[in-house]
């Protein structure tokens, strides 16, 4: 499960710096930057609650 998280956060913040590279697709990282928090703050609650 941690694994999967783990390549989940690294895909949202390659897909925040490609939409701040390529200026029209701003809105691309604004998901991914939402997307990389969302994912992070479960991966922090779920190892909170396994131990």
């Amino acid at each position: 499960m941690m694994n999967l998280i783990v390549f989940l956060l690294v895909v949202w913040l390659v897909f925040a710096v490609l939409g701040f590279v390529i200026k029209g697709l701003f809105w691309l990282a604004v998901i991914g930057i939402i997307l990389f928090l969302v994912t992070a703050a479960f991966g922090w609650v779920k190892r909170k609650t396994a131990k």
